[in-house]
């Protein structure tokens, strides 16, 4: 029988609409990875970017914070701006901020400048993270395909977390610094043209209100605090300026935390913390990425400044953590389905604890076995507790909550990394970082002065296990689901019952 047209029409039909939807993973996947690359290679470049523009540790500490501190700040909202706006649309001016953001970068005359271009690439990234998700999960309709796509999606974070190091130590031993920042024009431009191309354009059928009081009180906050623990060291803690620093970031706190309580959709829903899986979810999330970020940054420059490695070396170096987390994201799944989050949570503390442990006695010649066995010690740690921070911040949630549940949670981590920058990189922040690599005297007193970040991430993996142990179980999962079953939520403007979202815990 031979075949027709309108026969074959329904399967070229199905390939080619399957062909486009794993086209559109790719393209998120894409400007996922950049992102994550372009973080994550910036922090072997910081030794090299000391030495060229003369900027201190501070900062230093001002060009991995600057971008952060907006991402922590805004992250929240650029997913509803998505939408709200449109998903494509938001996605597509994301890749052009950020690419426009990245060539300013190269181009930085000063430090001051690179710190200001940071943040503009910034606001790019914000757009790029929640609309990327949005766009998979609005593509893929299947269940089993959209959690395979999930997964693509969510490795290309452990890619660029993994890669970043290396492909940033090739480019700034080979080209320089600025290579890091250059690198994503083209890239970014290809992915830009694609995404308008392919991406369809959605939106959510009720975008979530805007809360611009909440917004810039987070601002003022968060701001606010950074600035006082970067600029403490050098203005002095007693000082007007840092104490006045502090009062403003309480002050607003406060402010924050009582107009929150007011509205209907608050941009922090206050409540959810009454939940214990969630607000567990929320204290390892900043404890957990606290130690990560400062242990990158303090580690760079422990490296490159005390140990006189080049970049390539230095991001060779630090493989074995970046490989842990990737490997120990899956096993963190794994273990999370079969006994619930509470015990890869619980055990990726102890390894956070652990790896913080080994570097306590950290001085200039410390063996490199010795160095690359804690890292990979620390990587495991950090891998175990990442995925299950935000099952955990769901776990009892009504199913029409869980997204704005993530989403805080979400911001917690870029939280967790403000702090660890400004809290970490103020403890070293008295030594003075050389022309070369640091000698002596002065290689000693910056390795005694991480003694005490050490002994920050020891306690962030404390915090952790003991958090996931006490506030993580079958009685956590009773008070949230008591407290979701008390309060009725507003959905779409009326009033219903809810009903948590199932999670395996375990006593």
């Amino acid at each position: 029988m031979p075949l027709t047209t309108s026969g074959l029409a329904a399967p070229c039909g199905s390939v080619n609409r399957q062909g486009r939807r794993y086209a559109v993973l790719v393209i998120c996947s894409m400007s996922l990875f950049m992102t994550y690359v372009d973080s994550s290679a910036l922090n072997v470049a910081l030794p090299t970017i000391h030495r060229d523009l003369h900027a201190g540790v501070s900062d230093l500490q001002w060009v991995a914070d600057g971008y952060l501190l907006v991402l922590a700040s805004l992250l929240t909202l650029s997913g509803s701006i998505g939408d709200r706006f449109g998903r494509r649309r938001a996605f597509t001016t994301g890749l052009v901020v950020f690419t426009l953001g990245s060539a300013l970068c190269s181009a930085a005359p000063t430090v001051g400048a690179l710190v200001v271009f940071r943040m503009a690439q910034a606001l790019g990234g914000c757009l790029l993270v929640p609309a990327s998700l949005s766009i998979v999960r609005q593509v893929f309709t299947d269940p089993a395909e959209r959690a395979r796509a999930l997964g693509v999606w969510g490795a290309a974070f452990g890619l660029g977390i993994a890669a970043g190091p290396v492909v940033g130590g090739a480019l700034v031993s080979g080209v320089g610094w600025r290579s890091v920042f250059w690198v994503n024009v083209p890239i970014g431009l290809v992915v830009w043209q694609l995404a308008r191309r392919t991406v369809p354009e959605s939106r959510a059928a009720r975008a979530r209100g805007f809360d611009p009081a909440g917004q810039l009180l987070a601002i003022v906050v968060l701001g606010s605090i950074t600035y006082g623990l970067i600029e403490g060291p050098a203005a002095g803690w007693g000082s007007a300026a840092i104490v006045g620093t502090f009062c403003a970031g309480g002050v607003g706190l406060v402010v924050l935390l009582a107009v929150e309580r007011r509205r209907v959709e608050p941009l922090l829903e206050t409540h959810f913390f009454r939940s214990p899986p969630f607000s567990a979810s929320i204290a390892i999330a900043v404890a957990s990425f606290l130690a990560l970020s400062g242990f990158l940054f303090v580690n760079t420059l422990y490296l490159q400044d005390v140990r006189g490695n080049s970049a390539l070396v230095a991001g060779t170096l630090i493989l074995p953590a970046t490989g842990a987390i990737i490997v120990c994201a899956l096993v963190a799944g794994r273990l999370t389905g079969r006994f619930g989050a509470r015990v890869p949570l619980a055990l990726g503390g102890v390894c956070i604890a652990a790896g913080g442990a080994l570097l306590l006695d950290l001085d200039p010649h410390t063996a490199v076995t010795r160095l690359v066995a804690t890292y990979a010690v620390l990587g495991c740690g950090f891998g175990l507790v990442n995925p299950p921070i935000t099952h955990t911040a769901v776990s009892g949630m009504p199913p029409e909550r869980a997204g704005v549940a993530a989403a805080i949670a979400s911001t917690a981590r870029q939280i967790g990394n403000v702090l660890g920058v400004a809290v970490m990189g103020s403890m070293v922040s008295a030594t003075t970082l050389g022309s070369s690599h640091l000698v002596g005297a002065a290689a000693d007193r910056f390795t005694t002065a991480t003694h005490l970040a050490w002994a920050v991430v020891v306690a962030c993996g404390g915090v952790c296990t003991l958090t996931a142990l006490v506030c993580i179980g079958r009685r956590g999962m009773r008070v949230a689901a008591r407290v979701y079953r008390d309060e009725p939520h507003v959905v779409a403007g009326t009033p219903a019952p809810v009903q948590p979202v199932a999670s395996p815990v375990t006593d």
